[in-house]
């Protein structure tokens, strides 16, 4: 199916689900999603954001303002992930304790507005990374729409694009947590140093971009297109001093670039396959 086609059946699948509770983060599966879901639904979708010192101040005001522009009922919720019990050593599957957490806490909304189901947006793609979450949310019986239909990243971003989405573009962004090798242990100190040195080369024009925290050691990852920007020695030198004020004592560039999931590169096809998310 081409993405229009894919469009129809998902108008068509969320029509049959009456009223739904959409986790939003305001990335471009959400905002689509929710989009999509509100012109189907209309009152009968609210939209709910958690937040918490994993998901950054930038990205939790474009939430509330694309909810606003839709015109979609959003309710603001915590979910703070370093009270969870075992989640702050960092363990693999570090998705699964976050994930049943926040969406726990998103059915008690449904449930409270009187919604029948929870929506997340999982897209086809996601089904071939190592994805924790995906069996929270199994567990807690939350529909991925997007997942269901073959809705790829692709698709959405075409079909974004169509809707005068601002997100169609916007880059991919995951929870500040995943800046964290496993078994490092995250701690609101570390999670701020990461937003301050993201936010930072996000003001320098950078778009796609993560600062992986090696303890004291800074990894960049930008998309391939910029690692060019790097050859400039002064802005070498900024960021450098930068990084330094923030707190890390070396900063190094990931010569291979943004891509995603690098920190999972480190586990092996049985972790992965064992978690029960990869089958």
């Amino acid at each position: 199916m081409n993405p229009q086609e894919k469009l129809i059946k998902l108008k068509e699948f969320l029509g049959n689900l009456k009223s739904v509770a959409v986790a939003f983060s305001g990335g471009v599966d959400s905002t689509f999603l929710l989009k999509v879901a509100h012109e189907v639904l209309g009152d009968q979708v609210i939209a709910v954001t958690a937040r918490s010192s994993t998901y950054p101040e930038r990205e939790f005001n474009e939430a509330k303002k694309y909810a606003e522009t839709m015109g979609a009922k959003h309710i603001i919720i915590v979910s703070e992930e370093l009270e969870i019990e075992g989640f702050a050593k960092n363990p693999t599957n570090r998705c699964y304790y976050c994930k049943h957490e926040l969406f726990t806490k998103v059915r008690d909304v449904a449930n409270e507005h009187h919604m029948l189901h929870v929506l997340d947006g999982s897209n086809y793609d996601d089904l071939g990374d190592f994805r924790p979450g995906m069996h929270a949310a199994k567990e807690l019986h939350v529909i991925s729409p997007l997942r269901e239909i073959g809705l790829t990243k692709d698709d959405i971003r075409i079909l974004s694009k169509d809707m005068d989405l601002p997100t169609w573009n916007k880059p991919a962004f995951a929870c500040l947590s995943s800046r964290f090798p496993y078994g490092q242990e995250i701690t609101p100190e570390k999670l701020k140093m990461v937003d301050l040195a993201e936010q930072y080369l996000l003001d320098l024009g950078f778009r796609q971009i993560r600062v992986r925290h090696h303890d004291q050691i800074a990894r960049i990852e930008v998309s391939s297109i910029e690692r060019e920007k790097f050859f400039d020695i002064n802005i070498m030198d900024q960021i450098g001093a930068k990084f330094k004020e923030i707190g890390f004592t070396y900063v190094t560039l990931d010569i291979l670039g943004y891509r995603t999931g690098s920190m999972n590169e480190v586990l092996s096809d049985d972790i992965k396959i064992n978690k029960g998310i990869i089958k």
